[in-house]
């Protein structure tokens, strides 16, 4: 009787060990980065964002619950139609179970929407819409790294209090654009400033004359610059033919990263304010993971970047954690997580996917002041991640009760 009662334990916890195996489906973890790898946005995440989720698989050890953890990647050349088409092969056809940075806006929107069709996790790394945790948000999307209502409160606030109370701007004409524009004017005039002018261009936009003529004829005192990537460093080149600076403008990044400072070199970036969810210069662990990612890159990380490596490392201890890749049981525990990594300390998880971490507030310095290469910014204050992001009971996201 013993021999036999032990033969049934043995039995049991052996079919109990199959169960939990099968918990993963297809006997592996497969994540994707799709992004823009070949357009305006190839520098904002791009290859690199591949690269910095190839480094959190490897640093997670390379399998999950003992199961093998692939990674595939793809250019969704900032239409939203040809991200969807992938997306539902690599659900459909590829079994990918989450899908990560989805740079551009409207390409988060779309995918996240057919995942949620799909019962499948996606993490925005790289699109700024707040509207991905707002009234568009679905159970089993996420937003990592920034939106454009931090940007809003980190920028737009700073140039409020130093006088720049009147506003004009340049906006790329898609989601991303007019959800920037929209929140950094509300926040302008929240607190006593105004909105003169607007004007919007095409992505990829490589003229623009005719909107900083519009903006330097409104006498606005900041020119607020709601696009991104290489828009942007074509926008402030172009400024400084105008001379908007010389005659007594200022001109706001208001989505502005490493990578687009390090394209325009400090003398026409030099005195930018602008905000960033991560820094790789602000303290040893940043510095150390950083210099890791300048050895395969030959460039240092924006927070597009570091927020993709968080979101795959993050991902990976949520399946981890509930031994399932199930979107329903890694949503309901990457919620319940604390994030602590190098991009994120102590970062929450809110009702509607939205990632709560401090963001923080630069200017770019002056090419004397930079001690070594990438050397760009001057932290100017840290703006926790409850005053950055919206409350997710104010977010409108249909989740939250």
């Amino acid at each position: 009787m013993k021999r036999f009662a032990l033969a049934t334990i043995t039995l049991a916890l052996a079919w109990s060990s199959t169960a939990l195996a099968q918990e993963l489906s297809d006997d592996k973890v497969k994540i994707g980065i799709l992004n823009d790898q070949s357009g305006v946005y190839a520098d904002f995440g791009g290859k690199n964002s591949v690269v910095a989720a190839q480094m959190a698989i490897e640093d997670f050890g390379g399998t999950v619950a003992g199961k093998p953890v692939e990674l595939i990647n793809a250019d969704h050349q900032n239409k939203a139609d040809i991200a969807a088409n992938i997306a539902r092969q690599w659900f459909d056809t590829e079994q990918v179970d989450a899908i990560m940075d989805l740079t551009t806006s409207s390409v988060g929107l779309a995918v996240q929407a057919l995942a949620a069709e799909k019962k499948k996790i996606t993490i925005n790394t790289g699109a700024a819409t707040a509207e991905l945790t707002g009234k568009q948000c679905t159970p089993y999307g996420f937003h990592w790294a920034y939106d454009t209502h931090a940007l809003a409160v980190g920028t737009g606030g700073q140039l409020v209090k130093e006088g720049g109370d009147s506003w004009f701007f340049i906006t790329a004409d898609y989601a991303f654009g007019h959800s920037l524009e929209q929140q950094t004017g509300d926040f302008v005039k929240a607190n006593g400033g105004s909105v003169v002018g607007a004007v919007r261009h095409p992505l990829a936009a490589t003229d623009y004359s005719s909107f900083l003529l519009q903006a330097q004829a409104s006498g606005a005192k900041i020119v607020g610059l709601a696009n991104a990537g290489q828009d942007t460093v074509n926008a402030i080149k172009q400024a400084a033919e105008f001379g908007i600076v010389e005659g007594g403008q200022r001109l706001a990044g208001l989505l502005v990263t490493l990578a687009e400072v390090h394209g325009l070199g400090l003398e026409s970036a030099q005195g930018l304010v602008l905000t960033e969810g991560f820094y790789w210069n602000r303290t040893d662990e940043t510095r150390e993971w950083a210099q890791r990612f300048f050895e395969r890159t030959n460039a240092m990380p924006n927070m597009v970047h570091a927020g993709t490596y968080s979101a795959v490392l993050s991902y990976l201890k949520a399946v981890d954690q509930a031994k399932s890749d199930d979107a329903d049981t890694v949503a309901k525990t990457l919620k319940a997580m604390s994030i602590d990594d190098v991009f994120g300390q102590g970062g929450k998880v809110g009702p509607n996917g939205r990632m709560i971490h401090d963001m923080y507030l630069m200017q770019v310095k002056k090419p004397g002041e930079s001690d070594t290469p990438w050397d760009y910014y001057t932290v100017l204050a840290t703006i926790p991640g409850d005053e950055a992001f919206i409350k997710p009971a104010e977010s409108g996201c249909p989740l939250v009760n």
